[in-house]
């Protein structure tokens, strides 16, 4: 059974990140925070094709759902309260 921590682990490793947060805890179902500078410039559906290739197969076998939030750095920086 997948662990939150290791869906994290496989997006950084696969995606150029300043932030990965993962949480789940039934092994299927989960919620994603990503921020990358590679989503600059991108729509949202572009940024969530980004995450999930940097996932590759387990999107089809692995995981069940997955709930994205997508920033770019900038983004992110705007939408933490300050």
């Amino acid at each position: 059974m997948l662990t939150a921590n290791e869906l994290k682990n496989y997006i950084v490793n696969g995606l150029a990140c300043d932030h990965a947060q993962v949480l789940g805890d039934d092994g299927q179902h989960f919620e994603a925070v990503v921020v990358s500078p590679q989503f600059a410039g991108k729509t949202r559906v572009q940024q969530h094709q980004q995450v999930y290739q940097a996932l590759g197969d387990r999107m089809r076998s692995e995981i069940h759902a997955l709930s994205l939030q997508t920033f770019t750095p900038e983004a992110w920086a705007k939408s933490i309260p300050q």
